[in-house]
């Protein structure tokens, strides 16, 4: 029985053992294939989100593909169009230069016949003059040659009157005018106590404190030193002079100008090319009302009142104006003293002769009808402005250009003697330099489109401004060769001169 329930135990753990194991292995294959239809979703996903980042990737390069390539058919679009214009230019600017060769060609058809035609007239003329000469050779008995002789004979016996007398004129005036010479080298030997001499300057200095000044006034490329010199007419002289910058011009009211801009422009510290020409055109303004004030201040001093204000503004002038290098304000305040002191002598009216004595060189400063003598020219505007008769005569006879009406006017012509014939109260060289300069500029500013002109260099080059509305390039070029050649022919100069032409274009808007 043991052995029974023993044996059925066993046979029992047997069966049972073999039911867990058939059950385990049916549960491992459901777990095998739940495993493995898992990991067939997972790959198929996988699979699916590569295929569609592959696709995306491919739209991607795909349309930066066919950006490239539409930029380029459009880079090549544009060359293509821009060589059919280059094209197009090209030919019509060949049907221009055909055009213009056939206008040539037929000009010079033209030309060549009407020399042709001059030609044949010139040969007839020449015949015709051959005949009347002869003609006239038969008329009056003697040959051509003959004649010639005759009248050139004749001619060399006037010409010997004509010298003779002039010889004689010549040395009977020089008798007539030697005691008047004598009395003038007496009165230059009495002037010898003037203390005022006449100084040729044509520079102003400028003082800097250092270097880096000096470069800011020069500008980039020294666009600074040129927009100063075209607004001033100066010439700025930048060398290796320490702690200085040279200011040259004849004029002296355009080196004043040109020192007090640089001195504003230096204390401000904005230098370029646009505050330039403000600050000119300021310091121009102030300038003209300094004028007025130096003029009311000499009329002060010398107790004339009642004056029109431009001849007040005249008078102020002259400080910045010199006759043979002798400063004209200087000059007229001393010919009024001089006027003054002899009127009361001979117990005529001083402030009238004193009054006289002033007004004399007005002409001097007066930009109207240059082509008069600042005598007259002064007489003119005395009258204009309102001048008594007897002022107006002083003016205009104190060179005797003008007959001399009033007892004043000799008074005014002797104190201008002795005013300006003491020695080294004068200096001729200076004067006529400066008239030639002058010249020059006027010369250039007489063409049309000309807005200003100045001499630099001590005259040897003019610099001439044009407005560009009114003047082409091709003009400018013409003008400067007129300009060159009118010099050339009327005046006189030593060396070269250089004309330069500026023509400069400005677009200005405003925006509001």
């Amino acid at each position: 029985m043991l052995l029974y329930y023993i044996l059925s135990a066993i046979a029992g753990a047997v069966i049972a053992l073999a039911i867990y194991i058939a059950v385990s292995r049916a549960a491992s294959k459901g777990r095998a294939a739940a495993i493995i239809e898992k990991a067939e979703l997972e790959g198929e996903n996988i699979k699916q989100q590569k295929i569609l980042q592959a696709k995306e990737k491919f739209i991607q390069l795909k349309s930066e593909h066919d950006q490239k390539c539409n930029q380029r058919n459009n880079e090549l679009r544009d060359r293509e169009n821009n060589i059919k214009n280059r094209e197009n230019q090209l030919n019509q600017q060949a049907q221009e230069l055909n055009k213009k060769q056939h206008d040539l060609d037929s000009q010079r058809g033209q030309v060549n016949a009407q020399k042709a035609v001059l030609e044949a007239k010139m040969e007839e003329a020449e015949v015709l003059r051959a005949q009347a000469n002869r003609q006239l050779e038969t008329i009056a008995g003697m040959s051509a040659q003959d004649a010639k002789n005759m009248l050139v004979e004749n001619m060399k016996a006037e010409a010997r009157t004509e010298a003779q007398a002039y010889i004689n004129e010549t040395m009977d005036e020089a008798r007539l005018n030697a005691a008047k010479e004598a009395k003038r080298i007496v009165i230059n030997t009495i002037q010898r106590t003037a203390t005022e001499t006449a100084i040729e300057n044509a520079v102003t200095t400028f003082p800097i404190d250092n270097d880096e000044v000096k470069g800011r006034i020069i500008g980039r490329e020294g666009r600074n030193i040129r927009a100063l010199e075209a607004a001033t007419g100066v010439e700025i002289v930048v060398d290796d002079t320490p702690d200085a910058i040279l200011i040259s011009a004849f004029d002296p009211v355009r080196r004043e100008v040109a020192r007090l801009s640089l001195h504003q422009l230096v204390i401000d510290g904005r230098i370029h090319p646009a505050r330039i020409e403000e600050v000119v055109a300021k310091v121009s303004k102030q300038l003209e009302e300094e004028i007025l004030e130096t003029g009311k201040r000499t009329c002060i001093d010398l107790g004339i009142h009642g004056l029109n204000i431009e001849l007040v503004r005249m008078i102020g002038r002259m400080k910045y104006r010199s006759s043979y290098g002798q400063n004209l304000l200087q000059h007229s305040r001393e010919v009024a003293n001089i006027c003054a002191i002899m009127a009361s002598e001979l117990g005529l009216n001083p402030k009238l002769a004193k009054r006289a004595g002033l007004l004399h060189d007005i002409g001097k400063v007066s930009e109207e009808e240059p082509e008069l003598p600042h005598a007259l020219l002064g007489a003119k505007l005395a009258e204009q402005y309102k001048e008594r008769p007897e002022i107006c005569n002083c003016i205009g006879a104190h060179h005797e250009e003008m007959e001399m009406t009033t007892i004043y006017a000799p008074l005014v012509l002797v104190g201008d003697a002795i005013s300006g014939a003491r020695p080294g109260a004068r200096r001729e060289v200076i004067e006529s330099y400066i008239k030639r300069l002058k010249g020059m500029e006027d010369l250039a500013a007489s063409y049309p489109g000309v807005t200003k002109s100045y001499a630099i260099q001590a005259g040897r080059e003019l610099r001439v401004i044009v407005g560009a509305d009114e003047v082409s390039d091709d003009q400018a070029a013409r003008l400067s060769t007129d300009i060159a050649q009118r010099i050339q022919d009327e005046m006189t100069y030593p060396g070269q001169v250089k004309i330069t032409v500026i023509r400069e274009t400005r677009s200005v808007a405003i925006a509001k």
